[in-house]
């Protein structure tokens, strides 16, 4: 084994916690297994607090009604029993650490916020969304453009929530200097959730013809089918296409 393969194994047990107790890690002992854990946990605490406080920063602005701050999670014996199960920078491991933030802020004083449900449920989305494995630099070898024949499929994290208010309305007004919690209109929202291939986290209004492409998308279905199981005009598919493609929802396979 090189310098860089020990370099690259060192950093693995440190961000993966299952590898870091498997034999395969163990049986080397290349470094004081407590004090490697500690730094581990060090490490693991400090990557999930900048993305709680990232994602989470709406409902942050509540702790004044709350009482409670996303990011206190940390010290709870909820987020310490994840620990040995927790890979840095996995989609798995995001959406577990998000749904207890989610919980914790749920059980604040917040009940009087009748978005707060859909409000946590966009915040989990966003941090599972950045997670995952990135392209870090370009090879040449990227996905095509629209074609004739080209099967467009649904990029991994993409997600479409449902929601019952709305909530592009309020988010701007919930980091805005406010004295009484800021309203938001009640009427069925649908947002657009993607991640560019670089981990650029984009969100959007989502409208019929958005729906129905994401949920038709699945990389099998030609252009012409998709269009004519969407309801929508070449045109209006092709703009749509391309929208979602520039937001990272969609894409098409060299050679499709």
């Amino acid at each position: 084994m090189n310098d860089r393969a020990l370099q690259d194994l060192v950093l693995r047990a440190l961000a993966d916690a299952p590898f870091r107790a498997s034999p395969a890690w163990r049986q080397r002992a290349l470094a004081d297994p407590s004090r490697l854990e500690r730094f581990a946990r060090f490490l693991a605490r400090h990557f999930y607090y900048e993305r709680i406080v990232h994602f989470f920063k709406y409902s942050r602005t509540l702790s004044r009604v709350s009482g409670r701050t996303p990011e206190a999670v940390l010290r709870t014996t909820a987020f310490e029993s994840l620990l040995p199960t927790l890979v840095l920078g996995s989609r798995d491991s995001a959406a577990a650490v998000a749904n207890v933030v989610a919980a914790h802020m749920s059980n604040g004083r917040l009940g009087g916020i009748p978005y707060l449900p859909d409000l946590l449920r966009y915040e989990k989305a966003m941090m599972v969304a950045e997670a995952g494995p990135r392209v870090w630099r370009e090879t040449g070898n990227e996905e095509g453009s629209i074609g004739k024949g080209t099967s467009p499929e649904l990029v991994e994290g993409t997600v479409l929530l449902d929601l019952s208010y709305d909530l592009p309305a309020v988010l701007p007004k919930l980091l805005a200097p406010w004295t009484e919690v800021p309203r938001c209109p009640e009427r069925p929202t649908k947002v657009l959730i993607a991640r560019s291939r670089h981990g650029r986290v984009a969100v959007a209004r989502a409208d019929g013809a958005v729906a129905a492409v994401i949920e038709l998308a699945d990389g099998r279905m030609t252009l012409e089918d998709l269009a004519r199981q969407a309801g929508l005009r070449p045109a209006e598919l092709e703009a749509t296409l391309a929208g979602l493609t520039e937001l990272g929802a969609v894409r098409f396979a060299t050679g499709s």
